[in-house]
């Protein structure tokens, strides 16, 4: 492209595309390193077999996963859509229940990034109502707002707590004919107890997110799910592409749920979240770690003095995790995926020597 030609395309552009800043993925925004730690990706990944031709469009909601994933989330196929990734799910229900430069949504930070970009995207304002420690729903602040949609968290992205349910029911009491209440629930295989999905059947305006990128191991399938009342579903498949899967997808996805499937990623989980307590202990002796956050998920969240420079001297030993300190309500903080048994000794011997190194430093400049 030309200079000229760029200089045309940026004075067509809308301006809120000029100034939307985009989200950052571990993935655009790292690159490199032979151990990733920094996506909250499924290291202990499943292997799939295609079976066909791909000449046809594919169902806009293959009947398939639908079935399958309703079987497996106990509710029923017509409260089920499929989408690509819970990212879609998030675009969708902004653009479905959300008048753009009249509504809001609420969020909760720190948390999720791309509510806020999807909302801002769609012209809508963001009510941020910071988590009371980073762990709990601050009610009173949240009944303040008047959203269309309220976004919580749990497993919260990037801290790892639960948001209380008694906390999620006073909500959806708070907003019954008001707004959406939408539960991600994109960890929630970590913690399967604490899902939300029995309170489908008492609050229509309840909605889920869900996902096959973590637990399943499958984020670059690129495969989500909402789950809500059948009235909720069908506005969001007003808006939805018409082929949002892919026919390798929809394949893929229908075998990660069958009934071998599941048994596969429950044995992951069962080992990340041993792996995951093994790393909290670790991680809350070494003398340079100021907090360790509990998590109910396949990360862990830890402050320390100087975030920046544990990344960069993670980097240098050829480990990437992420830096989360630019979240609202944070500061000096990293964030952990837990990867294989094997990466997360190597990342182990990793801190030990650079919290080590670090102390040592601080030692000679006192």
């Amino acid at each position: 492209m030309t200079e000229q030609t760029g200089a045309a395309v940026n004075t067509l552009a809308r301006q809120l595309v000029k100034d939307l800043v985009p989200y950052a993925s571990a993935r655009s925004s790292m690159s490199g390193g032979a151990v990733w730690l920094n996506a909250n990706e499924n290291a202990l990944a499943p292997a799939y077999q295609l079976d066909g031709t791909f000449n046809r469009y594919p169902s806009c909601q293959p009947k398939s996963v639908i079935n399958a994933y309703a079987a497996y989330a106990g509710v029923a196929p017509e409260q089920v859509l499929v989408s690509r990734g819970a990212d879609e799910g998030i675009e969708l229900l902004i653009r479905s229940f959300c008048e753009p430069n009249s509504d809001s949504i609420t969020i909760c930070p720190p948390t999720y990034g791309m509510y806020a970009i999807s909302a801002q995207s769609n012209q809508t304002a963001v009510n941020k109502v910071l988590l009371l420690n980073s762990e709990q729903l601050d009610l009173d602040g949240i009944f303040a707002t008047r959203p269309k949609l309220v976004f919580i968290c749990s497993p919260n992205n990037p801290t790892g707590d639960l948001i209380p349910a008694a906390q999620i029911i006073a909500v959806l009491e708070h907003f019954k004919d008001k707004a959406l209440v939408v539960v991600d629930e994109a960890y929630i295989e970590f913690a399967p107890a604490a899902s939300v999905v029995p309170l489908l059947s008492r609050y229509p305006h309840l909605v889920i997110l869900r996902t096959l990128s973590k637990a399943f191991g499958l984020a670059g399938l690129r495969c989500g799910f909402t789950l809500a009342s059948a009235e909720v579903i069908n506005a969001l498949k007003k808006m939805i592409a018409p082929y949002p899967i892919a026919e390798p997808v929809a394949q893929i996805a229908a075998q990660a749920l069958s009934a071998a499937g599941i048994a596969q990623m429950q044995q992951s989980v069962a080992t990340i979240n041993a792996l995951r307590s093994d790393f909290i202990k670790l991680a809350s002796s070494l003398p340079g770690v100021e907090r360790v956050w509990p998590s109910n998920a396949n990360y862990v969240l830890l402050q320390v003095a100087d975030a920046a420079d544990c990344v960069n001297a993670l980097i240098n030993a050829d480990i990437l995790i992420r830096n989360q300190s630019s979240q609202l309500g944070l500061s000096q903080v990293v964030r952990v995926s837990i990867g294989s048994a094997a990466e997360m000794q190597r990342l182990a011997t990793a801190l030990q020597q650079y919290f080590l190194t670090y102390q040592q430093s601080k030692r000679e400049h006192a």
